[in-house]
């Protein structure tokens, strides 16, 4: 069999010919090499801060739809009817569809089925699609789910589009964290994530009024279709901007995936493929173009097998690495009470102290120290120094001394002290919020962040907040005692203090820059860890050209 030059003739490239380059190792450290010089710069609408600000726009939209289908005047109220036949016409959701309590709650949750389904294929896909391009594939499926949601002429048609908007939200949730931790400078990375996530209770706060607004002055529908207009523009900024990359992955923007075979030599651009004529030389042998597409069929299912078995392989490094579990552990207990305090707090608040204005209370007070507890979290670890161990022993302290705050209001009979415990135990307990999160983006290689972020979505809900709200009605209608159950579920907290404080002294090791990571990309001519000589040496800022971020 002839030998084929490493570094083809013109002729040759004009003829459409491709070769193999088995010459000798440092050819194909070359052409490695080169691969790595092409990958694309930071595109020129970006800047770290200006990504923060459009990651935080797109997820307190997120989550202004979560209140604003359980505000008063989006949800409404079903047709009551009295003893003389005497009845009140229905508003709202509930109103309009004539909707028993429990479709109305089926309908306020569905979208969790559409979340939960959808965040481990979105991380999966992260490893063969660009994950910006994905985020803007989300940001579409939300926004034509909430506007279906709007048109929605029955209840099985507005379930489906609520099923459809946790679609949409998946790829944000399980891709938005990694590229706001690629990209937040190395003394703030737990800051910009807390920034992040303060998000979310001021999103339900604003989706509580703007649903209130929106449905007594206009009508419900409206309200989603103003989120579907909020959301327009970033579902198109995330497919007509030239998109970022992250750690771990090499760019997938214009390449396709060819079949497994050693380093080949790529022709230059994708038009240039469907010019070829005659034989493809691949290892001396002639294989005709008709052949080639041929065989494509049986590729695609090969790779689609191929992604299944690489997702499990994933899942494997996920579930035996002891510090991701132990925090997602953790993380389930802390949830598992925040859900039922967020369905069931007012209820007890009611119940046990009297309230007059419980839901006003506490709201108010959710949102308050939600918003200044995610935040104070993040500065504090930054200060301490952002590490694993470091976030172990914020979580465990400040979840220990939240559990004992508001264990110890609910023990008061007095209201207003219970309302000064109660704060001070919610700011404590949010604080949590980033550093958790900093340890799922942290105790994994680059490429795993996404299915990481997926898998600690899926389990906080499969685990935490769904069963804990009918699990807690459950346990009050055995008791029947408002203090007790309350009380009951509070300790829990201590729970998740305990794993987190575990997690202290397991060996920890922060893998953001794992000297072991390769870059993950389709093209398996594209070796992203390779560098020209000469500059093995130099760090990632210092290779022009390239999509490297800085270092932890």
């Amino acid at each position: 069999m002839a030998s084929l030059s490493s570094t083809p003739s013109m002729e040759e490239e004009k003829e459409g010919s491709v070769s193999v380059q088995q010459s000798n190792p440092r050819s194909q450290h070359i052409a490695a090499s080169s691969s790595t010089m092409d990958l694309p710069s930071n595109p020129s609408w970006f800047t770290p801060k200006r990504l923060l600000f459009i990651f935080c726009v797109v997820n307190m939209i997120n989550y202004l739809d979560r209140g604003t289908i359980a505000s008063n005047g989006v949800n409404g109220k079903k047709r009551i009817c009295d003893d003389k036949g005497i009845c009140k016409s229905g508003s709202g959701i509930q109103g309009d569809f004539d909707l028993t309590n429990f479709q109305d709650g089926l309908l306020s949750s569905a979208f969790m089925v559409g979340l939960l389904v959808s965040s481990p294929v979105f991380a999966s896909l992260a490893k063969s699609h660009n994950s910006f391009r994905l985020i803007g594939v989300g940001l579409s499926v939300f926004t034509l789910a909430t506007a279906g949601c709007g048109a929605a002429p029955s209840f099985w048609f507005i379930a489906i589009c609520r099923m459809l908007v946790g679609v949409g939200e998946a790829s944000f949730i399980s891709l938005a964290a990694p590229f706001i931790d690629d990209n937040a400078p190395v003394s703030q990375k737990t800051a910009w994530l807390a920034v992040f996530y303060m998000c979310i209770p001021t999103g339900i706060a604003l989706g509580y009024v703007y649903g209130g607004l929106v449905g007594e002055h206009l009508n419900w529908r409206y309200a989603f279709w103003g989120e579907a207009l909020l959301m327009f523009p970033f579902a198109v900024f995330g497919f007509v901007v030239k998109p970022l990359q992250l750690k771990g992955f090499s760019s997938v923007e214009s390449k396709k995936a060819l079949t497994p075979m050693e380093t080949v030599s790529t022709v230059t651009d994708d038009s240039d493929a469907s010019k070829v004529k005659g034989p493809i030389l691949v290892g001396g042998d002639g294989i005709s173009a008709d052949e080639l597409n041929k065989t494509s069929k049986s590729l695609d299912i090969h790779n689609i097998l191929n992604r299944l078995s690489q997702f499990g392989k994933d899942m494997k490094v996920l579930l035996v690495d002891k510090v991701y579990v132990l925090n997602v552990l953790g993380y389930v207990a802390y949830t598992f009470v925040l859900g039922a305090y967020g369905y069931w707090g007012p209820k007890a608040g009611y119940n046990i102290y009297h309230m007059k204005s419980a839901d006003m209370l506490f709201g108010g007070i959710t949102v308050v120290c939600g918003i200044f507890g995610t935040i104070a979290g993040g500065f504090i670890l930054d200060r301490m120094s952002a590490t694993i161990n470091h976030a172990f022993i914020l979580l465990s302290g400040a979840t220990f001394l939240g559990a004992i705050s508001c264990f110890s209001a609910f023990c008061l009979r007095n209201l207003y002290g219970f309302l000064v415990l109660f704060a001070v135990g919610e700011l404590l307990l949010f604080a949590a919020q980033a550093p958790v999160n900093f340890v799922c983006l942290h105790c994994v290689k680059p490429s795993l962040r996404p299915l990481a972020m997926a898998m600690s979505t899926v389990s906080i809900h499969v685990f935490g907040d769904v069963p804990s709200s009918p699990l807690f009605g459950v346990v009050q209608d055995h008791i029947n005692n408002w203090r007790t159950t309350t009380l009951m579920l509070t300790s829990i907290f201590f729970l998740a203090a305990g794993f987190w404080f575990i997690g202290i002294f397991l060996p920890s090791v922060d893998k953001c820059n794992d000297e072991n990571e390769i870059q993950v990309s389709p093209n398996p001519m594209v070796d992203a860890k390779t560098l020209p000589d000469g500059n093995g040496d130099k760090g990632p800022a210092e290779v022009q050209g390239s999509n490297f971020r800085p270092p932890c």
